[in-house]
Formats: structure tokens, C-alpha cells, sequence
């Protein structure tokens, strides 16, 4: 009887375990973005910096998303000032930036925490395992990259170094 509860508890649990879709942030102009729109596509998540070595990544991720993005597969960028103070910038400094300096079409969200006490809630499910049902997957840097599947399941996390056409990036977007 007692494996039966457990059993019980554990299906509850899943259940009641949000996605990704469950959840609405907002673009970088301020407009409510339902994640639930996103539904059958995989989605590449990025936390996002102007001032950082690894800022020519946007050239990259955009390259990735001309080449894959549409039906099945997008990217989102998430400008966080977590790390060394690297993102300073206003929203509509960050979206110029963004455009003029690197041409990125690909949706870019507002400037949120992706670490600490006020760290946003979609950034919580990303990180903790005890919310998402994968891993724990701290943000170590700007530009670590979570892998979203169709159905909005955490499938992966790729260091913040790792190049937007890394093997790892490209086989999940083409599989």
C-alpha cells in the first residue's frame, strides 16, 4: 500500500510540474510574451549580455537562427546584468545594440535576473531541478544556452563558452 502512495505522490508531482509554456515574460519592448505560443518548436534559451567577451556570440546565434529558425526551431535572448555588471543597459539601449551592431532578429526579452534573490521566474525552473524535473543547472555566465523540446521540457544546457554551431547545439536543432 505504501509503494502505491509513493507512486501516487511522485505521478502528482509531474503533473503538477509547470513547462516552459507555462509560463509569459516580456519582449524587450514590453509586450507580454506567452511562452505557450511556442509550442511545438524547439527553443534555444540565452541569457544575454552587451559587455562581454562572449557578446560576438550574437552574430552566431543569429547566423543559427537564419539558417534553422521558423516552424521548428527559435531562440530567445535574455539580457541579464548578473555577471561583472555587463549588461548595463536600458532595454531599448540593449535592442539598438542588439540590431545595429549584430542585425538580431530573434525575439529578445527584457532584461531580467537569471541568478540570486530576485532571479526570474522562468530562470527558477531553468536552474532547479526540483522545478524543472532534469537538472540543476545554475547560470554560470552570460550566453549559457538551455535547450527547450516541443513540448516544453528542459532537454539540455550548453556552457556559456560553447559556440552557437557547437555539434551538440546543431544535432539537437536538426533532430
Amino acid at each position: 500500500m505504501a509503494i502505491l502512495i509513493s507512486s501516487d505522490i511522485t505521478n502528482a508531482q509531474e503533473s503538477n510540474r509547470k513547462s516552459f509554456h507555462d509560463f509569459t515574460v516580456y519582449s524587450i519592448d514590453g509586450k507580454e510574451y506567452p511562452l505557450s505560443q511556442l509550442k511545438g518548436k524547439k527553443v534555444l534559451v540565452v541569457n544575454t549580455a552587451s559587455k562581454c567577451g562572449y557578446t560576438p556570440q550574437y552574430e552566431d546565434l543569429e547566423k543559427l537562427y537564419e539558417t534553422y529558425g521558423g516552424d521548428n526551431f527559435t531562440i530567445i535572448g535574455f539580457p541579464a546584468n548578473n555577471f561583472m555588471s555587463q549588461e548595463p543597459g536600458t532595454n531599448e539601449e540593449i535592442q539598438q545594440f542588439c540590431t545595429t551592431k549584430y542585425g538580431v532578429t530573434f525575439p529578445m526579452m527584457a532584461k531580467i535576473s537569471v541568478k540570486g534573490n530576485d532571479i526570474d521566474p522562468l530562470y527558477s525552473w531553468l536552474t532547479s531541478k526540483e522545478e524543472n524535473g532534469v537538472m540543476d543547472a545554475p547560470v554560470k555566465w552570460n550566453f549559457q544556452k538551455f535547450m527547450i523540446d516541443e513540448n516544453g521540457n528542459l532537454v539540455g544546457k550548453v556552457k556559456p563558452g560553447e559556440k552557437p554551431f557547437s555539434d551538440e547545439i546543431v544535432n539537437w536543432v536538426k533532430n
